[in-house]
C-alpha cells in the first residue's frame, strides 16, 4: 500500500512543470510542458515522454476536442503552462484552454481588419504565441497578421501592451511564433512577395520598448547602413532593389543557443524573384535565404551562410532551424540543422557557420550539388529561366520542405521531413512593372496553369505531385526510410521518446509511426487537414498528444486540394479544431475520409469574349488571383470555387473585384492595379471554365479512362528517368 503511495505520488511528481514561472531555465528544460514553439531553445520538437510507446499507441483515442470560430488554415503549435493550453488561430485570436478537460478559459481577439488580407501571401495563418513571466505575472505574446506585437494576461486574457513593429496599412504581415531571450521579446514578419525589407526586432517583455532591429537586406545605398553587416552586403547587390523592397523576410525560423548566447534565423526570399529585375548583373544579395547568427542582446551580426546565393526562385531559408550535438568524423559537433525550400539538407558548425555537410534531400535539378570548397551551390543551366525561356524545376517555388516543422530524435539521432514532391514552371515576367497590393514576383504565373485536357492534367499532377515523411540520417547524410503520402502538402512532425512520429496530412489523416522504421502504428481521420505542428505534454500521470487542424496556406489553395466529402464548392466549409488524444480515450469517433462525387455547377450564360481575350483574362487570373482561388480557377476547399458562382455573384462582379463589395470577407477591390475592362477578361474566363467544368463532368467515361492511364505511365517516366525533367518532353507535360 505504501509503495504504491509512494509510485504514485513519484508518478504525479514527475509530470509537474519544472517551475512555476516561464524563464530561461524552463524554456531550456520544459519538463512535462510545451513552453516555445518548439517545445524548448534547441527546437528540435522531441518530448523526451514515453507512456505512450509504439506497444500501445494502437490504444490512443480522442479525450477531447474544441472548435475555433475560425475556418482558414491552422499552423499554430499549442503551448502549455500550468495545465492550461494556449493557442492561436487564423487572424491572431488566442485562445486559452483547460488542458484536462477541453474548456475555454478565455478568448482574445485582436480585431484584424479582414482587408489586411490582401498584403498577404498565404492567407491570414498565424503559428503560435510564446510565454514569459515576470514581476509574477506571465504573459502570452502574439504576433497579429497586421504587424502588432500583443502582450496578454495569460491568466485573464486582459491586453497589458500592444506595439505595432510595422509601418500601419503596409504590406508586411505577421504569421510566424515570438520567441523570448531573457525577457525579449524577437519577432519577424512576411510580405517579400508584395515589396518588403525584411528585419527582425527585439521588445522589452514587460513595456514592450523596442531594444534593437535587424535589417536582412541593405537600404539605398545612396543613405548610411544601420550597421556593419549592411554595410558589407552592398557589394553583393546592383541595380535599385531598395525601390522594390528586397526581401529576405524573417517569417518563421528562429532558435536560441544559451551557451554560445546566439540567436539563429532564417531569411526569405529576394523581391522580386527574378534577380535580373532585383539585382540586374548579378550579385549575391546579401542576406537573403541565409542563417544568420545574431547576439541576442544587441541584434549584433557574428556570421551568416547563405544557403541560396542569387535567388531565381523563391528557395527561402525561413523554414524550421534545428540545433542538436552529432559526432561527425569522429568529433563532437555543436551543430545547427535545416532542410530550406532548394532541396539540400544543410549542417554547419553552430558556433562559427562552418558548413559541414550539404546533400539533396529532395528531387533537385536547379543545382548539380553543393561545392563543398565554397559552400555555394552550381547551378544547372536549367535554372536560368530567363535565358532558356520557360524551365520546369524541382523543387517548385513551394519548396521541397516549407512551413511545417520538422523533428529531431536523438535517440535514433533522425531528422524527421515533412518533403514535398512537386515541379514548379518557372517562366519571366517580361511586362513586369511594380504594383502596390499585388504579388510583384517579376515571375509569369500562366506557366503553373494545368494542360489543357483535363485528363492530363490530372494524370500529370497524380503522377509527379505527392507528398513524403522522410527521416534523414545527417550523419551518414542519407535517407534511412520515408513514408509516401498522396498529397504534397502535409503536416508538422512531433518526435518522442517512446519511439513514435506524429504527422498529420493534407487530407485529415493524424498517423503514428514507428521512429526507426517508418510502420504505421495508429491513425485517426479529422473532418479538415492536419497540418501544423503536434505536441505532447502530461498532466496527472497521464501523456497527452495535441494537434491544431484547419485547411489552407498558399500550396493548399494555389493548387485546388480538395478536402474528402468536401462541401458546396461555392461555400466550402473547413472547421479548426484543437484535437487531443490520450491512452484509452473514446471521446468522439473518426470522420470517414471517403471521397464525395464532385458537385456540378449552376449553368450560366457563354462568355463572348474572342480567343484572345480569352487568354488575356487567364494570364490576368493566373497573376492577379490563382494563388487564393487557385491554378486554372481550380480552388480548394478554403474559399469559394469561382467555378461554381451563383448568379448573383456573376451579377455583381465588377463591384466585387472592382470595388471592394467583399472588403468585409478579405476580398477588397483592385481598382487600382485592374481595369472594367480586365475583370471583363477575368470574368470571360471563369465563365469559359463553369463549362469546362461541366464538360469534365460529363466526360466521365472509357475513353477518358484510358487517356488517363496512358498520360499517368507517360509523366512517371520523368520519374524512372531524372534527366527527363530537364527536356522538352518535361515542358510539354507542363503545357
Amino acid at each position: 500500500m505504501i509503495t504504491a503511495l509512494i509510485a504514485g505520488w513519484l508518478t504525479i511528481s514527475l509530470s509537474l512543470p519544472v517551475a512555476s514561472q516561464v524563464n530561461s531555465n524552463s524554456l531550456s528544460n520544459p519538463g512535462d510542458e510545451w513552453l516555445n514553439y518548439g517545445r524548448d531553445y534547441t527546437e528540435q520538437r522531441f518530448s523526451p515522454q514515453q507512456q505512450i510507446t509504439t506497444d500501445n499507441v494502437s490504444q490512443l483515442g480522442l479525450a477531447w476536442s474544441f472548435t475555433f470560430p475560425t475556418a482558414r488554415v491552422m499552423e499554430a503549435t499549442p503551448l502549455i503552462h500550468q495545465g492550461v493550453l494556449y493557442v492561436t488561430t487564423p487572424w491572431s485570436h488566442v485562445f486559452a484552454i483547460d488542458a484536462r478537460t477541453g474548456k475555454q478559459r478565455w478568448h482574445y481577439d485582436p480585431n484584424v481588419n479582414k482587408a489586411h488580407l490582401v498584403n498577404s501571401c498565404c492567407g491570414p495563418a498565424n503559428r503560435g504565441a510564446a510565454l514569459w513571466s515576470s514581476d509574477g505575472q506571465t504573459r502570452v505574446y502574439v504576433g497579429s497578421f497586421d504587424g502588432r506585437l500583443i502582450a496578454i494576461d495569460s491568466a485573464t486574457g486582459k491586453e497589458l501592451w500592444s506595439v505595432q513593429t510595422t509601418e500601419p496599412n503596409s504590406h508586411y504581415t505577421i504569421t510566424g511564433a515570438p520567441r523570448i531571450i531573457d525577457g525579449k521579446v524577437i519577432i519577424g514578419n512576411g510580405g517579400a512577395e508584395l515589396g518588403a525589407r525584411g528585419y527582425i526586432t527585439a521588445y522589452d517583455a514587460v513595456s514592450g520598448e523596442q531594444l534593437w532591429r535587424f535589417y536582412t537586406v541593405p537600404g539605398n545605398p545612396a543613405s548610411p547602413q544601420e550597421n556593419q553587416a549592411l554595410e558589407a552586403a552592398v557589394d553583393s547587390w546592383n541595380g535599385e532593389w531598395w525601390k522594390y523592397g528586397g526581401g529576405g523576410t524573417v517569417w518563421d525560423a528562429m532558435a536560441y543557443d544559451p551557451e554560445l548566447d546566439l540567436l539563429y534565423i532564417g531569411t526569405g526570399n529576394g523581391s522580386p524573384w527574378n534577380r535580373d529585375i532585383r539585382s540586374p548583373g548579378g550579385g549575391d544579395n546579401l542576406y537573403l535565404n541565409s542563417i544568420v547568427a545574431l547576439r541576442p542582446n544587441s541584434g549584433e551580426y557574428v556570421w551568416h551562410y547563405q544557403v541560396t546565393p542569387k535567388d531565381n526562385w523563391d528557395y527561402t531559408a525561413t523554414q524550421h532551424l534545428i540545433l542538436a550535438q552529432l559526432t561527425i568524423d569522429g568529433k563532437p559537433r555543436q551543430v545547427i540543422m535545416q532542410a530550406p525550400k532548394n532541396g539540400f539538407f544543410y549542417v554547419l558548425d553552430r558556433r562559427t557557420g562552418e558548413l559541414l555537410s550539404a546533400d539533396a534531400y529532395a528531387q533537385v535539378n536547379w543545382a548539380s550539388h553543393i561545392d563543398m570548397a565554397t559552400g555555394r551551390p552550381i547551378e544547372n543551366p536549367v535554372a536560368n529561366y530567363q535565358q532558356t525561356g520557360k524551365s520546369v524545376l524541382w523543387p517548385a517555388p513551394f519548396g521541397a520542405h516549407n512551413w511545417q516543422p520538422m523533428a529531431y530524435n536523438p535517440d535514433t539521432q533522425l531528422v524527421y521531413i515533412p518533403k514535398q514532391h512537386a515541379p514548379g514552371v518557372y517562366q519571366a515576367d517580361k511586362k513586369f512593372t511594380f504594383k502596390p497590393n499585388r504579388w510583384n514576383t517579376g515571375t509569369d504565373f500562366t506557366a503553373f496553369s494545368d494542360p489543357k485536357d483535363p485528363m492530363k492534367a490530372k494524370a500529370t499532377q497524380d503522377a509527379l505531385v505527392r507528398g513524403y515523411l522522410s527521416a534523414w540520417d545527417p550523419i551518414a547524410r542519407r535517407m534511412r526510410w520515408e513514408v509516401k503520402h498522396p498529397l504534397p502538402v502535409n503536416g508538422g512532425v512531433l518526435a518522442t521518446a517512446g519511439g513514435l512520429v506524429f504527422q498529420g496530412t493534407g487530407l485529415g489523416g493524424f498517423h503514428a509511426y514507428d521512429a526507426d522504421h517508418g510502420k504505421r502504428l495508429w491513425s485517426f481521420q479529422a473532418d479538415s487537414a492536419v497540418l501544423a505542428g503536434p505536441i505532447s505534454y502530461s498532466l496527472d500521470g497521464e501523456q497527452y498528444i495535441a494537434v491544431a487542424q484547419g485547411s489552407g496556406g498558399s500550396m493548399m489553395m494555389a493548387m485546388g486540394v480538395k478536402f474528402p466529402n468536401a462541401s458546396n464548392p461555392a461555400k466550402p466549409k473547413n472547421p479548426n479544431r484543437l484535437l487531443v488524444f490520450k491512452l484509452q480515450a473514446t471521446a468522439a469517433e473518426q470522420h470517414s475520409n471517403t471521397t464525395s462525387q464532385r458537385a456540378t455547377p449552376p449553368t450560366i450564360e457563354a462568355h463572348t469574349l474572342s480567343e484572345e481575350d480569352l487568354i488575356a483574362g487567364e494570364t490576368l487570373f493566373e497573376n492577379n488571383c490563382g494563388f487564393c482561388h487557385g491554378i486554372s480557377a481550380d480552388a480548394s476547399s478554403v474559399v469559394p470555387d469561382l467555378r461554381y458562382m451563383s448568379e448573383e455573384s456573376h451579377q455583381n462582379f465588377q463591384a466585387i473585384v472592382l470595388a471592394g463589395l467583399l472588403t468585409h470577407k478579405g476580398m477588397v477591390g483592385f481598382y487600382a492595379n485592374l481595369s472594367p475592362e480586365e475583370v471583363d477578361k477575368i470574368h470571360g474566363y471563369l465563365r469559359q471554365r463553369n463549362h469546362d467544368l461541366h464538360d469534365e463532368i460529363a466526360m466521365d467515361n472509357l475513353w477518358d479512362k484510358l487517356r488517363y492511364w496512358f498520360w499517368y505511365y507517360l509523366s512517371k517516366l520523368s520519374d524512372l528517368f531524372p534527366a527527363l525533367a530537364n527536356t522538352e518532353f518535361a515542358k510539354a507535360m507542363a503545357n
